[in-house]
């Protein structure tokens, strides 16, 4: 089977920068006032309710996502890497079982499980698959197994672009703009009632 990669160990700089308090993954996101979870409680709880089994990859720094992951039984490793592609190597390293593997970004809480389930049952068909919105590439980014050796050899962001543009990519329309948006800056905390609530089903 195939599983999900959540990549949790980035330093959100730019929303710290830009006025948000602490990491941008601890800060509240709400559907309604009575409904309030951090960024990546709900990126978590919506890959966990796709079914596919899920793994974490964080930084020793970030407790409140490490405590996450244990009330929830996710397993986690640590990494010292900024980079994307150094933390996707870690977590695929971490997960030799698996079929296949769905890179999801810890910042991009607007993913249902649907799409995840989407993606993956369309890994046999390509080796590389990704959600596109209006021709915006998105996430997750499903990887077939054969694809496991080069994943492992990935250090930079730049390493896990050239991969994917320099394989056959299976491209999936979908109608939501949930697929591209994430946490970047304090100001996207206010995307949460339109997007959580919104259309989210695969374009047809």
């Amino acid at each position: 089977m195939a599983g999900i990669i959540l990549l949790a160990a980035g330093l959100g700089s730019r929303f710290i920068a830009a006025g948000g308090e602490g990491n941008k993954l601890n800060a509240t996101l709400s559907k309604t006032a009575e409904n309030a979870a951090s960024v990546f409680d709900i990126t978590l709880g919506h890959a966990l309710e796709s079914g596919l089994p899920v793994h974490v990859v964080t930084r020793a720094g970030n407790l409140q996502v490490q405590a996450s992951c244990r009330r929830a039984g996710v397993p986690f490793t640590l990494t010292e890497s900024t980079g994307t592609g150094g933390s996707i190597a870690a977590g695929v390293r971490d997960t030799p079982e698996w079929d296949g593997w769905l890179v999801h970004l810890a910042d991009m809480p607007f993913v249902t499980p649907d799409i995840f389930s989407t993606v993956a049952d369309t890994l046999h068909l390509k080796p590389v698959v990704r959600p596109f919105w209006q021709n915006e590439p998105g996430h997750p980014v499903g990887f077939a197994r054969e694809m496991g050796d080069k994943l492992l050899q990935l250090r930079g962001d730049h390493d896990a672009r050239e991969l994917i543009r320099s394989h056959d990519l299976l491209r999936i329309d979908f109608n939501t703009s949930g697929v591209i948006a994430d946490i970047d800056l304090p100001g996207d905390l206010a995307l949460s009632p339109r997007l959580l609530n919104g259309n989210l089903h695969a374009a047809s």
